[in-house]
């Protein structure tokens, strides 16, 4: 199926990581302009590399950027906007998830670290770009948030509120671009392990980490998430096809948000 996004130009947050990277070679392999951009310049580059040394793609852009620098990203949109004339897709996917501790044990700074990331740096890019998207009559915003931004996660204090926050942030972009051919929508996983996804509850026990494997007996298809399954829906949310589409939070889950008896 065409998608209709041929030539056009996506910028995903994050985009050296491993779900990141997955958005762009999937967008890539549908004729979209790629941009990683990421604070990790070596990881961003590696993506662009590996989507320029594939036949039949689009193009990619490597842009190392500090989302909490609003200098640094006016400068990097601005680069981008010289190279491919304009962004037309916005992934917001970069955050920090490795912090672990109940609330009266949570470090400050940690706090701090994580809503200038998670969240004042989804402020800082898509106010850069949203506008213009809206100007243009185009767009397509996809934020990520998680289970734990809908439902809580023990210990994940500043994840878990950052995460919720993403859905009001893609909802009221949804609201603000509606009239302007802009969509904004929010996926939320479940645990994205790669190449794990495909072992059952008793081999993660056994071979990877017990919590994964409460998280895939708790699942009701017993399994958790690849980065492309987190991809293909960005790559849907992006096309024409989604173009009446806005304001929902999409759970890409295995069903871990039912209620199992």
């Amino acid at each position: 199926m065409d998608l209709g996004i041929t030539d056009r130009t996506a910028v995903v947050t994050g985009g050296g990581g491993r779900i990141g990277g997955e958005d762009c070679r999937k967008l890539a392999e549908e004729g979209v302009n790629v941009v990683p951009l990421d604070v990790d310049e070596d990881g961003a580059a590696q993506v662009a590399e590996e989507i320029n040394e594939t036949a039949g793609g689009g193009n990619a852009m490597a842009v190392a950027c500090d989302l909490t620098d609003r200098a640094d990203v006016s400068e990097s949109i601005g680069d981008v906007r010289d190279e491919f004339g304009g962004v037309d897709i916005l992934v917001n996917n970069a955050a920090m998830v490795d912090a672990r501790a109940r609330i009266g044990d949570f470090e400050d700074d940690v706090w701090d670290r994580d809503v200038e990331i998670n969240l004042t740096g989804t402020y800082n890019i898509s106010k850069e770009v949203f506008p213009r998207m809206c100007e243009r009559g185009w767009g397509r915003v996809i934020n990520m948030s998680s289970m734990a931004g809908w439902y809580g996660g023990f210990g994940q204090f500043s994840y878990s509120a950052t995460k919720a926050a993403m859905i009001g942030v893609g909802k009221t972009m949804a609201l603000e671009g509606a009239q302007a051919g802009v969509t904004s929508n929010v996926i939320a996983p479940n645990i994205v392990v790669g190449e794990w996804s495909d072992m059952d509850p008793d081999e993660l026990r056994e071979n990877v980490d017990p919590y994964f494997a409460r998280i895939a007996e708790a699942t009701p298809m017993r399994a958790l998430g690849s980065e492309a399954d987190v991809a293909d829906m960005i790559t849907y949310l992006s096309s024409e096809q989604a173009g009446y589409v806005t304001g929902q939070v999409i759970g890409v889950t295995g069903g871990v948000d039912l209620f199992s008896f």
